[in-house]
């Protein structure tokens, strides 16, 4: 079975225009059985988005216009493709019980979702740490190091296992190496082999599930997916199941490096 678990949609502020059907066609073609639209979900109640555009999560009045444009597609690809509901959630330190009555409100509509970090608090600020290269240099230089951020990510990552987000939250863990997105630009080595293996034993004895996330492979300051191709072995070696994600905001990028990451 050919799955991408990770998609987005025209949904998505800071993505593409191309539509469901045009990614749906594609997966089709490229004999894809089973896909997940992933939309970032709208942001907390409270929160203040930290990107300069403010453009991090869905905007809440097009949630159920995407939940039903779905569900139409469900039925009309139904002898084609298993087109999956669902929604990419953003851990955020504080906001737990805000993300829990999202979860409560909308969760029993979806068929998917991924628990993911993108943001860090640090001195009651927020940094969205993937938004780009000098946020991050800035972020690591406020810190005082880059491995001070690495700790700080790794840390987050391992309270959203942790965190108690009711019985829709999502059972799969979103890129957990994402804070390696600019590990070329900073230049500076870390060995986080130990935090990354620490936080794969841990979704494994807790039941969860990783996103083999494709896309860093596609990052010029990356290079590798997430988690990286050692720690992909890892991860098989212990049995944590895993479902690859594209992580596609464009039909161009859906299903990308699908067969490096499983060659054939």
């Amino acid at each position: 079975m050919k799955r991408d678990g990770h998609i987005h949609s025209p949904y998505c502020p800071h993505g593409t225009t191309d539509t469901f059907t045009q990614y749906i066609e594609k997966a089709i073609a490229e004999n894809f059985s089973d896909i997940t639209f992933t939309e970032h979900a709208p942001l907390p109640p409270g929160f203040v988005d930290p990107t300069p555009d403010m453009d991090s999560g869905m905007n809440p009045d097009y949630l159920i216009p995407y939940f039903e444009n779905l569900q139409r597609l469900q039925n009309q690809y139904a002898q084609d493709i298993r087109i999956r509901i669902g929604l990419e959630i953003d851990y955020i330190l504080g906001f737990e019980q805000e993300t829990r009555n999202f979860l409560d409100t909308y969760g029993y509509l979806l068929d998917d979702a991924i628990l993911s970090v993108h943001f860090l608090k640090w001195q009651d600020n927020f940094v969205c740490i993937d938004y780009s290269a000098e946020t991050f240099i800035d972020f690591s230089n406020k810190m005082g190091s880059v491995a001070h951020v690495y700790d700080l990510y790794y840390d987050t990552v391992l309270q959203s296992i942790q965190a108690d987000l009711g019985k829709y939250k999502p059972k799969r863990i979103g890129h957990p190496s994402l804070i390696h997105k600019f590990q070329l630009a900073h230049s500076v080595k870390i060995d986080d082999t130990s935090r990354i293996r620490e936080i794969l034993d841990v979704m494994r004895q807790e039941g969860y599930e990783l996103d083999l996330n494709s896309a860093g492979l596609s990052k010029v300051h990356c290079q590798e997916p997430y988690p990286p191709f050692s720690l992909i072995d890892y991860s098989k070696s212990i049995g944590l199941p895993f479902v690859f994600g594209s992580d596609a905001h464009a039909v161009v990028d859906l299903h990308q490096h699908y067969n490096v990451i499983f060659p054939k």
